[in-house]
């Protein structure tokens, strides 16, 4: 049974940082990309990050280019994204993802993904 489980997610205050990771499990994700999405409340979910399997591709929504780095390590099946500079509009459940193509920004082309994990900015 394929799991990503996603962790570090908590209650923090604006401009800190926090480091999520996301665990793969029950099959390898070699050749996969991984991705981070999140989804705030009453709004749809949303790319945040996705990283290549080689580590050379990544990209960043706007909205998190300079203060977020995704990350991977293979030989763990676990990728990671550190947060900074935290804000409160980065209040939201994130998730992660495993997606064939090289790059994906849309949901549709993930077809594997965590139950999520909750992170929280007070202002």
């Amino acid at each position: 049974q394929v799991q990503l489980v996603e962790s570090g997610g908590g209650l923090v205050q604006a401009g800190v940082s926090l480091r999520l990771s996301c665990a793969a499990s029950g099959r390898t994700f070699s050749g996969w990309t991984m991705g981070w999405f999140r989804q705030a409340p009453g709004k749809e979910r949303e790319f945040v990050s996705s990283i290549s399997w080689s580590t050379r591709i990544t990209y960043y929504a706007d909205s998190v280019k300079g203060r977020f780095t995704i990350s991977r390590d293979n030989a763990k099946n676990t990728v990671y994204l550190q947060m900074s500079s935290l804000k409160p509009e980065d209040t939201a459940v994130y998730y992660c993802a495993a997606s064939q193509f090289t790059y994906s920004s849309r949901r549709s082309e993930y077809d594997y993904w965590g139950q999520g994990t909750q992170v929280t900015v007070s202002s």
